[in-house]
């Protein structure tokens, strides 16, 4: 009988277990795999629902919308609830300063939103940016990308990026818009600092080590800006006609090594145009070589708005949804815009047949396949426990701050640092030693210490320390003159601002288009006209009104922008440029009376686009540069030495034409180095700085770069000699513009490199930095002088430690192709080792020189490995280069 009772309940446990079964629908069934599920739910999408998995911004679901989003959606840039009402499916605006917890709370609301309220349950992937650390509050800010390839220490990249990792995936974000894997070649391009520098090589090598700690982890990463979003005189975005022989050499290494050694599961296409298509519509580009050639399962977004950019900014699509099936046919997976609205443009060719069905299931089973490998379908959520339970704030604080440690290049030292006991009084002299500025895309850390407070608890229990602000960021020549300065009178009333007519000409001819209020006069029309009813790049424009000052005094008034105004004050001619030639900033003096009104008159014409318009004076500028310079060199001359911090204004859309510092630094480190008092420089960026003027003036120089919330602690104790400097330079610094683009990585050039009056070898070099001890390389020693092509030999050295102090050097190989049937570059990195040695020790330290080293691009874009005579560099950086020899590869 029990016998008898327990095959009853095994059958009736085997019916219900299969009729359950049978209600599960496959895509739902994690026992399946994954391809089966994505077919499964691929089938049963409408072209609504594809489309909309195909389409991601920062949004927000209010209450009563909720409809808008029962198609699903690809993902969201989420942030937390800023009411009082019901967090369920609400989707905020960015918003950094947000708790940990808090936004975790908000995912997960999110997700069951989707989970549960959308027809089919698919789950969203929560994106955000983490280029040097999540930009969410509550969140560790690490040192800048730049800083962090400065370390050249993969490891240490690792360890670093599985801390931001960490920091993410507990809040339920599950991609990141990052890293930045351009090349760096030209230091002009304002986002210099967001990349690994300038080198193939070494910018693969830290993206892998970055990315991978990601993927390992569970989190999409996104490398981009694919590719090459630098143009000439390094501005941003520009248009590339680059070959593809030298891409495939230079700026599509970095993306091949994120694919095939870091598993990178997404790809952001660049603003730019790549040979005449836009990046975000390149069917060589995204379908040719990344998905066929590469093989790469994973979807590509583009970047933010790029994908209209084909109407816009390049002029290859008429409308938004021609740009939309340009962009995805051409193999473009996503959508990547800033408004839920900016649907309705995209969405037609999806509907009308205009982009091939089988691109878009394509495309939609790149990103369901995800969602799976992610498994967000089984576990959408995360445990907002895990926040307190799996984060060390106090030990990714000091992971940071030894990062930073690790990312200081020492320029020059002229015996000053590390600081000596005799020091008693120290100068800190600089608004950056106070700012604690963290670079581009950063979030607002978490209890950032300035440079001065990091000073101080390193130094300030032997010597007194001293601040004063010696320039201000703050500083301007001229302001854009406000409203409540400005007013016309319109049907008998005063009204603020100044009566704009606008002309569909370039003369003022017949009446106006149209006339409105404009509360200021200060346009930048570059994409676009000032209103439809106008021609892009065929205008006019006049503005009256009057002008009034509240106090009486002489000022310098006038127009900045590109040329083609005038401006007349009580009906007198003040400034005339009207003829178009250039950009320019041009004012005069005039006397305003307190209260009293003066007629003004503007007349700007724009006959070839790309229109720039401001009307300026300088009355309420802030600029005390010579008062705080002054200041600067009285503390100075009461002090035993100087610490001078000085730093540079960049970022996206912030390229620098000049590379010198800006805000009176330059006569600032001048006046001070000319009390003759000790002066060390610490230099604040992410990219190249020009010294010429300064340097020889100074006794020590430091590049800190962004040195992370925590960065501060370890730069103190870089001058205390608690650290020794051992970070190396990413990038070269040239000794002056005129010789950009200038890289390490050239093809020999036939006649030489120099001007008949400037150099033209750099200031510092790719791989440069020094340290407070001495590195003796020696015994150099090739285990074969020759081998057969896809053999590998190994080269080793023994590397000493000479010096007072214990140190880490960052030994480099460099290998030339000797002769080729094509031109090579003169030298490439092609490994590089961080080596610590106590004083006084040696260590032998060898490199593999593996098949891959030796391979080159031939003239019909095939990889091979060509017989002949490979020179072997060995040394502290590309120029110097303490051991050579030469390797000759047979025939196989």
């Amino acid at each position: 009988m029990p016998n008898l009772l327990i095959r009853i309940f095994l059958f009736l446990f085997a019916i219900t277990s299969l009729a359950h079964a049978q209600q599960v629908l496959p895509y739902k069934n994690p026992a399946l795999p994954v391809e089966k599920r994505v077919e499964d739910l691929l089938a049963r999408m409408t072209p609504e629902e594809k489309f909309w998995q195909m389409f991601m911004i920062p949004g927000e679901v209010k209450p009563g919308d909720e409809s808008k989003y029962t198609h699903g959606i690809f993902g969201l840039q989420v942030s937390a609830a800023s009411t009082n009402g019901d967090a369920a499916g609400q989707m905020l605006q960015y918003n950094a300063s947000e708790n940990a917890k808090a936004l975790a709370q908000k995912i997960n609301a999110i997700q069951k939103y989707f989970v549960e309220k959308s027809r089919l349950g698919i789950p969203i992937i929560a994106f955000d940016e983490a280029l040097h650390g999540l930009v969410r509050g509550g969140a560790t800010a690490f040192p800048q990308a730049i800083a962090l390839a400065a370390t050249w220490d993969t490891a240490l990249i690792r360890e670093v990026a599985t801390a931001i990792a960490l920091e993410t995936k507990v809040r339920g974000i599950r991609q990141i818009l990052s890293p930045v894997i351009n090349l760096a070649s030209d230091v002009r391009w304002g986002r210099t600092e967001e990349t690994y520098g300038e080198d193939p090589f070494l910018s693969a090598a830290m993206g892998v080590a970055y990315m991978g700690a990601f993927e390992r982890m569970g989190i999409i990463t996104t490398p981009k800006h694919f590719l090459a979003n630098v143009g000439e005189g390094g501005r941003d975005s520009y248009p590339i006609q680059w070959s593809e022989w030298y891409l495939r050499q230079t700026h599509l290494v970095p993306f091949k090594a994120a694919i095939e050694k870091a598993g990178a599961r997404s790809m952001m296409t660049a603003y730019n145009s790549l040979n005449g298509k836009p990046s975000t519509a390149n069917e060589w580009l995204l379908t040719g070589w990344l998905k066929k050639e590469l093989g790469f399962k994973g979807f590509v977004i583009s970047d933010a708005s790029a994908t209209g950019g084909a109407n816009v900014l390049h002029m290859t699509a008429a409308d938004y949804p021609e740009s939309s099936a340009q962009a995805i046919n051409a193999g473009l997976d996503v959508i990547f815009q800033t408004d839920y609205e900016h649907h309705k443009l995209f969405i037609p060719p999806f509907l009308d047949g205009k982009i091939s069905p089988a691109r878009i299931d394509d495309a939609v089973r790149r990103i369901l396949r995800a969602k799976f490998e992610l498994g967000l379908f089984e576990n959408p959520y995360v445990n907002e426990a895990d926040i307190d339970r799996l984060v060390s704030v106090t030990a990714h604080k000091a992971l940071s701050a030894k990062a930073a440690g690790k990312s200081i290049v020492l320029l020059k030292n002229g015996g000053i640092l590390p600081f000596s006991p005799n020091i008693k009084n120290l100068a800190v002299i600089g608004e950056d030693a106070v700012a604690a500025r963290l670079g581009g895309y950063s979030g607002p850390g978490n209890g950032k210490i300035s440079i001065l407070d990091g000073l101080k608890r390193a130094l300030g229990t032997v010597m007194n320390i001293s601040f004063v602000p010696g320039y201000s960021r703050k500083e301007e020549d001229f302001t854009t003159i406000d409203t409540r300065y400005l007013s016309h009178t319109a049907q008998g009333k005063k009204l603020e601002g100044l009566k704009g007519a606008y002309f569909n000409n370039a003369g003022f001819l017949n009446k106006p288009v149209f006339e409105r209020t404009d509360a200021t006069v200060n346009f930048h029309w570059t994409l676009y006209a000032p209103d439809p009813r106008l021609q892009r790049d065929f205008f006019s424009v006049r503005w009256e009104g009057m002008i009034t000052s509240d106090v009486t005094d002489s000022f310098q008034i006038g127009l900045e922008g590109n040329d083609g105004y005038r401006l007349y004050l009580d009906d007198s001619l003040l400034i005339d440029k009207f003829e178009k030639r250039s950009f320019s900033t041009t004012t005069s003096p005039w006397f305003f009376e307190q209260g009293k009104a003066y007629r003004v008159r503007i007349d700007f014409k724009e006959p070839a686009g790309n229109a720039h318009i401001c009307l300026i004076w300088n009355k309420d500028v802030f600029n005390p540069w010579q008062d705080l310079q002054q200041q600067a060199v009285m503390q100075a001359r009461q002090s035993d030495a100087v610490v001078l911090v000085a730093g540079i204004h960049e970022g996206e859309f912030q390229d620098r034409a000049l590379l010198s510092l800006d805000h009176h630094q330059e006569e600032l480190i001048e006046a001070v180095a000319a009390t003759g008092k000790p002066v060390t420089v610490l230099l604040v960026g992410g990219s190249a700085i020009t010294m010429n003027r300064w340097l020889g003036k100074v006794n020590a120089v430091a590049m800190v770069w962004y040195p992370g919330e925590t960065g501060s602690i370890a730069i103190g104790e870089m001058l205390a000699g608690k650290i020794n400097p051992s970070g190396k330079l990413p990038i070269t610094f040239p000794v002056h513009e005129a010789q950009l683009p200038l890289s390490y990585w050239h093809l020999p050039t036939g006649r030489g490199d120099d001007y008949h009056n400037l150099s033209g070898q750099p200031l510092f070099p790719f791989g440069y930095g020094l340290s407070y001890t001495r590195f003796l390389y020696n015994d150099l020693n090739l285990e074969k002088d020759s081998i057969k092509a896809g053999e590998s030999v190994r080269v080793s050295f023994i590397l000493t430690n000479t010096g007072p102090y214990d140190g880490e050097e960052v030994v480099q190989l460099y290998l030339r192709d000797e002769l080729a049937s094509v031109a090579r570059p003169v030298m490439e990195l092609k490994g590089f080792q961080r080596v610590f040695l106590k004083k006084g020790e040696k260590k032998t330290v060898h490199f593999d020189i593996t098949p891959d080293m030796l391979e080159m691009l031939n003239s019909e874009n095939k990889t091979v490995i060509e017989p002949g005579s490979f020179r072997i560099m060995i040394g502290s950086s590309s120029r110097e280069l303490q051991l050579k020899t030469t390797l000759v590869v047979k025939q196989p």
